[in-house]
Formats: C-alpha cells, sequence, structure tokens
C-alpha cells in the first residue's frame, strides 16, 4: 500500500473517531422548573398566591446517663465490702422540634427563562451567583438564592416573594 493512502485511510478513522457535541437545546419548562417546587397554600392565604415551604428536621441528641442502682457497702474503717452498681441508659432526647415555616413565593406562570436570567443577574451583582447567566434555574442558582436569602432567616433554594421585591425582580404592592 502507497504510504499517501495509508495515510489518507489513517485520517478517515481517526476523524471517524472525534466526538461531536450535539446543539444543545433549551430546556423545556418543565424542566427547568421540575427544581423549583411550591407547596399548597396554608390555611387563611389569599386566592391565587403561591407559596413554599422549609422544612427544618428535628434536632435529635443521644444522651447516656449512669443510674445508681445501689450505693457501694463501706465498713466504718473505710474498707469497701460491696463495689457500687449502677445501670448506663441511653436515650435520645428531641432537643429541638421539626418546624415547617410557608412563605409566599412568585407564581410559577412569572418563572421564565427571562425572570430567571434577571434573577442571576440580581444574585451576581451581589456577589452571590458567579455562573453564567443561562436563564436555567440550575443548581448554583438555587445556591445563591439560599445564600442571599439564608441571612434573612429563609434557608431556602426556592426564592421567597420578599426577596424577589428585595431583588427588584418584582413589584411591591401599592398600599390601599
Amino acid at each position: 500500500m502507497k504510504p499517501t493512502v495509508f495515510l489518507g485511510l489513517a485520517c478517515l478513522a481517526l476523524s471517524a473517531c472525534q466526538s461531536v457535541t450535539p446543539l444543545q437545546t433549551p430546556p423545556t419548562r418543565a424542566a427547568m422548573l421540575q427544581a423549583y417546587t411550591p407547596a399548597a397554600a396554608p390555611p387563611g392565604a389569599p386566592d391565587g398566591s403561591c407559596w413554599g415551604k422549609d422544612v427544618t428536621p428535628a434536632v435529635i441528641e443521644t444522651v447516656t446517663e449512669h443510674l445508681l442502682l445501689q450505693p457501694a457497702q463501706v465498713n466504718a474503717d473505710g474498707t469497701v465490702l460491696a463495689p457500687a452498681l449502677y445501670k448506663t441508659e441511653t436515650q435520645q432526647r428531641i432537643v429541638r422540634g421539626r418546624e415547617e415555616l410557608h412563605f409566599e413565593t412568585p407564581c410559577l406562570d412569572q418563572i421564565t427563562g427571562e425572570f430567571v436570567s434577571n434573577l442571576q443577574r440580581a444574585l451576581k451583582a451581589r456577589g452571590h451567583y458567579k455562573g453564567a447567566v443561562t436563564g436555567q434555574l440550575d443548581r448554583s442558582t438555587q445556591r445563591a438564592v439560599r445564600g442571599f436569602q439564608a441571612p434573612q432567616g429563609l434557608d431556602s433554594s426556592i426564592l421567597s416573594l420578599a426577596a424577589a421585591r428585595q431583588l427588584g425582580l418584582l413589584p411591591y404592592p401599592r398600599d390601599t
């Protein structure tokens, strides 16, 4: 086989091994909102309002105690006739109970790609988001939302209505 033919076949074989990157298709709205899970409205919530729920698990502590069953028997001269008897008991105690916090959120029809892009820009301007502005409600965006809301007392990756207003994404209601 001639060297030029062999070289041509080798290049053809190698070019077939290269990976081809498929075109990136934008995620569907359902896929984007999969991470955004709204909760049922609490009793007394206004009609048409949307809600999120943050659940803080209970804190349970394991406590081990040594309980005296029988004191030591000691002679008057100080010699021990029988040592003390103890029973070891281990219990779990709830230090802090489970807590559920309901908070108002933007409704799903407001969470568009443009809204998420604006959210990412607002969080980036405040130093909470470091990724690219993609308009996708991905994990890095959720971490940034949590980082923005946690100092305000809401440790949740679901954007609250109050935080959306603080970020300038939604208007404040007019006083009536």
